[in-house]
């Protein structure tokens, strides 16, 4: 149970870095001025990349988790919170990839302000997790 631990938490931890940068990367797409084509299509090709990396190492932090939940067992209210939040961070992903079409179709209406709040989203949700996961309060 420990590698499957160990399995989790990395691929967790990449997981988040990239939920972390993909929207400070938006930040930067919706402060690109009309005329800085070359800027806002290496903006793009980054996101893109970095979209594209980012979804496997979601799908298997979710998949050592629930390995784990099977080999645990699921109890404790703590943990329906956690996997809530999982699955508000899985929403957050898919949205995000949502956000980048709209970004590749020129359709994004959205300023650099509401993507840096949008950023701080899965900070939020990762503070939750882990002390959910340490403290297990209920």
């Amino acid at each position: 149970m420990l590698v499957l631990k160990a399995l989790h938490i990395g691929f967790v931890v990449a997981w988040f870095a990239g939920l972390f940068y993909l929207p400070r990367i938006y930040v930067n797409l919706a402060m690109v001025p009309a005329e800085s084509d070359a800027e806002r299509q290496r903006l793009l090709l980054m996101a893109g990349k970095l979209f594209r990396f980012m979804t496997p190492l979601g799908v298997l932090a979710v998949v050592f988790g629930l390995w784990l939940w099977f080999g645990y067992g699921f109890a404790g209210g703590w943990l329906h919170v956690k996997t809530l939040l999982v699955v508000v961070l899985i929403a957050y992903h898919v949205y995000c990839g949502r956000l980048l079409e709209q970004f590749r179709l020129d359709a994004n209406r959205r300023r650099h302000v509401w993507f840096r709040f949008f950023n701080e989203v899965p900070v939020l949700i990762m503070f939750a997790v882990i002390f959910l996961v340490v403290l297990k309060p209920f």
